[in-house]
């Protein structure tokens, strides 16, 4: 949240995405228009189309969490519980998810996972948990402008983690797009102010919403980057199923101690259990979805396509909460998409095949233990093969798939 194609699972290692632009061949025969017309018809694939929307998507979905949210508590007096509204996401992720592993059989089972990799995921969701808490808790203590600047921290973040703990090396194209990105995001404040929706003197205590925000930000990019790897080496079905588990445990318990005075306060009728349903089926689709779109690209990618939610958001609350039109806000929306498409161009640099980051690969997993016998690797080189080097790959396949020794 890389943008340009599909990132492979291959082996249980880090397969940075294919570009889209990385095999355009230059052919000096090709009049200038044509040239243009083949770039641009190599970029706007199938592939890339499909992980654009798949952000967009995830986008409008956070819109729908922040539309509800705005109408559980309109004025300030209303529903003032993030950790419940949240608990139900988790809640809905553990059935969901948890129950589908249960019938999974061998040792993709919820057993082997819980036995194995437990406490990694309870980490997980300890940071998942409190970086949703202190996000919207600094809405409390700071201004809509402050939040909107220091939520985007989290690109930096993935940004960093990926390539520290992933391995992945970025090119000039990736920093540029996310440079430009980022530009979008003050561009949609100025959009704000000129519609008069960020009004600073409504900050309690500014310093303690931007701590807030800092931490809860940067805690959302360390859990997209174990979300990656983990969804990479393992499943989605598993992080979710994991993450839902004790995600419940553990804003389960952050509500009652935090939040069972404002339960007992709130008026419980239709139309509040109606929002309050309709914000977990908007998160617990954005979680299901989120894991989905990473595959695809990234989470670094997945992070730029999701600065354009506050676009959706105007839309909503041009009928919902009268909020002034700005031309400004298409601009910062396009500047976005341009700084998507930039980052698209090329592919990040492979990661070494031998990952330092093993925070949820235990010691004992590897395909010799499992009894898979290795194969003579195809030569990587483009020469032709020799006689030998045929004769041999065919006999390592059919000894294979014939279950010989």
């Amino acid at each position: 949240m890389n943008m340009a194609s599909v990132s492979g699972i291959e082996n249980g290692l880090d397969r940075p995405y294919n570009s889209l632009s990385e095999n355009i061949s230059s052919d000096d025969g090709l009049r200038t228009g044509d040239k243009i017309k083949k770039w641009v018809l190599s970029l706007f694939t199938l592939k890339f189309l499909k992980i654009l929307i798949g952000g967009q998507v995830l986008s409008l979905l956070i819109c729908g969490t922040a539309v509800t949210s705005q109408l559980l508590n309109p004025t300030g007096e209303g529903v003032n519980a993030p950790t419940t509204q949240s608990f139900l996401n988790y809640l809905l992720l553990a059935i969901v998810y948890c129950g589908w592993l249960v019938c999974r059989s061998q040792e993709k089972n919820f057993y082997h996972v819980f036995m194995n990799r437990w406490w990694k995921y309870l980490i997980v969701a300890l940071i998942d948990v409190e970086a949703n808490y202190m996000v919207v808790k600094a809405y409390h203590y700071t201004t809509l402008v402050s939040v909107q600047l220091l939520d985007s921290i989290t690109i930096p973040v993935v940004l960093l983690l990926s390539f520290l703990l992933l391995r992945v090396r970025y090119r000039l194209n990736h920093l540029i797009g996310v440079v430009i990105c980022l530009v979008g995001v003050p561009l949609m404040i100025w959009a704000d102010f000129d519609a008069g929706r960020s009004h600073s003197e409504d900050a309690k205590n500014k310093v303690l919403g931007d701590i807030l925000c800092l931490v809860g930000a940067s805690f959302y990019g360390v859990s997209n980057v174990a979300e990656e790897y983990a969804v990479r080496h393992y499943s989605r079905v598993e992080f979710l199923g994991m993450l839902g588990l004790f995600g419940t445990f553990i804003s389960g318990i952050q509500l009652v101690i935090f939040e069972r005075d404002e339960l007992t306060s709130i008026t419980w009728d239709g139309r509040t259990i109606g929002l309050l349903v309709a914000f977990a089926l908007c998160l617990f689709c954005l979680y299901s979805l989120f894991p989905v779109v990473i595959q695809w690209s990234s989470a670094a990618a997945v992070n730029l396509c999701i600065l354009t939610a506050d676009f959706y958001s105007l839309l909503f609350g041009l009928f919902l909460f009268n909020f002034v039109f700005s031309g400004i806000y298409f601009f910062s929306f396009a500047i976005i998409i341009i700084g998507v498409l930039i980052y698209g161009l090329r592919a990040t640099k492979e990661a070494p095949r031998e990952s330092r980051y093993n925070f949820f690969r235990n010691e004992s997993e590897h395909p010799s233990d499992a009894g898979v016998d290795e194969i003579s690797p195809l030569p990587t080189d483009e020469r032709e093969l020799t006689e030998e080097e045929r004769e041999q790959m065919h006999k390592d396949f059919n000894r294979h798939l014939n279950g010989t020794n």
